[in-house]
């Protein structure tokens, strides 16, 4: 148990959260570069293969938080990467869907590898029920966060 008063442990906790995210912005601008993307460009290859498939480039921008126009031009750049596509929606002719490509796949997979073990070695020495705590954690603040970029941006 903590000696730390409560107020203590809140402000530890958003300290150590806001330097997360400051080495995690900083880990994904080097893991661009080692690729030759744009940061925003990794990002959005990320997003895209948690998705349960491919996205008209509207869902692109919401997902990436860029206006239609940037969106597009994300997806001019993937594309030109070898690791995005342009296809034909199935079910509405009229509609585009983008899809991650196999081509770059096992380089990307290959750059991820070595990261992805050290991030699961951090969390060697945690318990199941700790996992579930820090799980629960990321999705109450990744919640917290798409509804304060809502606010500011005046949606």
């Amino acid at each position: 148990m903590s000696n730390r008063t409560r107020e203590e442990l809140v402000s530890a906790v958003t300290t150590a959260a806001r330097r997360h995210h400051a080495a995690y912005t900083l880990f994904n601008q080097a893991m661009a570069e080692h690729l030759g993307l744009h940061p925003t460009d990794l990002q959005c290859v990320s997003l895209l293969a948690l998705e349960p498939g491919p996205r008209t480039t509207g869902e692109i921008a919401e997902l990436t938080g860029l206006a239609s126009g940037s969106a597009t031009r994300l997806v001019d750049r993937l594309q030109k990467a070898g690791l995005a596509e342009r296809r034909p929606d199935p079910h509405d002719r009229r509609k585009t869907l983008v899809a991650l490509t196999a081509g770059r796949t096992p380089e990307v997979e290959a750059a991820w590898d070595a990261p992805g073990r050290a991030f699961e070695r951090a969390l060697d020495d945690f318990t199941d029920d700790e996992l579930t705590v820090i799980e629960r954690y990321l999705r109450r603040t990744t919640d917290v966060g798409a509804e304060q970029t809502a606010r500011l941006r005046g949606d």
